[in-house]
């Protein structure tokens, strides 16, 4: 028994020397002011915390900032400086010998005032008007036949919208000079057409006469807008799904029924925003009008935009012309809020 003693008061200090040293691993952890923080000499009492970083959220909202800044810059150069000059000129007595001299005196709204005492701002606004629905009118129309047209798969369907789009393609001084050339009584191709077909009475000078040069210029228009209201409405009819004229030609609706049920309220949307485009470009069509009558004759044709113009160039009005360029921005600003007010409608609903 005396023998077994030592084996075992030596395993007991073997076990008591363990459980020491574990414990001082254990009192000893990285970081705290025991013996392993003693060991780095007094130098912090623990690992420095991770280096804050941006979200990727942040990061990413402040690359779009940065990557936005020169279409900014861009903007409030050739947008918001022009405009913000043309509102200060709009109030004040703007003319050639004030601009030479230095010296514009401020005036108020009086600029505004003579604009809209005088008749011929209202019959530019007028012709601005017919202008506007009849190009409107003709361009949605003959697009959206277009459209239906090309919606379906037949030979050439490719080449024929790729030649219809040329007419959009071209610059307005190119399409008015053309079709300036069309319709002259003695060189036109047009009268020459109507004098194939019919007695030599029929051609007719309809850019020099008051009562039909407006019509020509509506007709040049119309050429020019409808390549762009087809490709439009084109895309906005793809998008239906075929299923519902299918179900419906199963239920025995026909051709019209299923255009008028099925077509129509789902091309509204784009439709309207067809329309709304066209508008805004329409109203304000300058080049086009002045290549082919330069507003004649005798006003027939003097839309807003070459009224404007006038004033500007013709008579150096410039407080004028600025407050009359500014009302002729109010039917494009207001259709447009309304278009922005109709959508967000349209987002909160859904």
């Amino acid at each position: 028994m005396k023998g077994d003693r030592p084996g075992l008061f030596g395993e007991t200090a073997r076990r008591s020397r363990r459980g020491s040293s574990g414990s001082a691993g254990r009192r000893a952890r990285p970081g705290s002011s025991g013996w392993a923080g003693g060991r780095g000499g007094g130098r912090g009492r623990g690992r420095p915390g991770p280096r804050r970083t941006a979200s990727p959220s942040a990061r990413r909202r402040r690359a779009g900032y940065l990557f936005s800044l020169p279409g900014l810059v861009f903007l409030a150069l050739v947008l918001a400086y022009p405009l913000l000059y043309n509102v200060w000129t709009s109030v004040h007595d703007v003319r050639l010998t004030e601009l030479l001299g230095g010296s514009s005196p401020f005036v108020g709204l009086d600029n505004y005032r003579t604009t809209l005492d005088d008749p011929d701002f209202w019959h530019a606004v007028r012709l601005s008007l017919v202008f506007t629905a009849g190009s409107l009118l003709f361009q949605f129309t003959i697009g959206f036949a277009l459209a239906l047209l090309f919606a379906r798969p037949f030979p050439f369907n490719g080449l024929l919208r790729s030649l219809l789009l040329v007419a959009w393609l071209l610059p307005p001084v190119v399409s008015g000079t053309l079709f300036r050339w069309m319709l002259d009584q003695d060189a036109g191709a047009y009268n020459a057409l109507l004098r194939a077909v019919g007695p030599d009475s029929l051609a007719h000078d309809w850019l020099i006469d008051p009562g039909t040069a407006l019509a020509g210029v509506i007709f040049a228009n119309v050429w020019v807008g409808v390549p762009f209201n087809m490709l439009l409405l084109l895309v906005g009819l793809h998008t239906i799904d075929p299923e519902l004229h299918e179900a419906a030609a199963l239920d025995g609706a026909n051709a019209w029924q299923r255009f008028r049920w099925i077509t129509v309220p789902l091309m509204r949307p784009v439709s309207v925003t067809v329309l709304l485009l066209g508008l805004v470009y329409t109203f304000k069509v300058f080049d086009l009008v002045f290549v082919m009558t330069g507003g004649g004759p005798v006003d027939a044709t003097s839309v807003l935009s070459l009224y404007v113009y006038e004033i500007f160039f013709k008579f150096f009005r410039f407080g004028e012309g600025a407050a009359a360029g500014l009302l002729l921005l109010l039917v494009p600003l207001l259709a447009g809020a309304w278009y922005v007010r109709r959508l967000r409608g349209e987002g909160e609903a859904a």
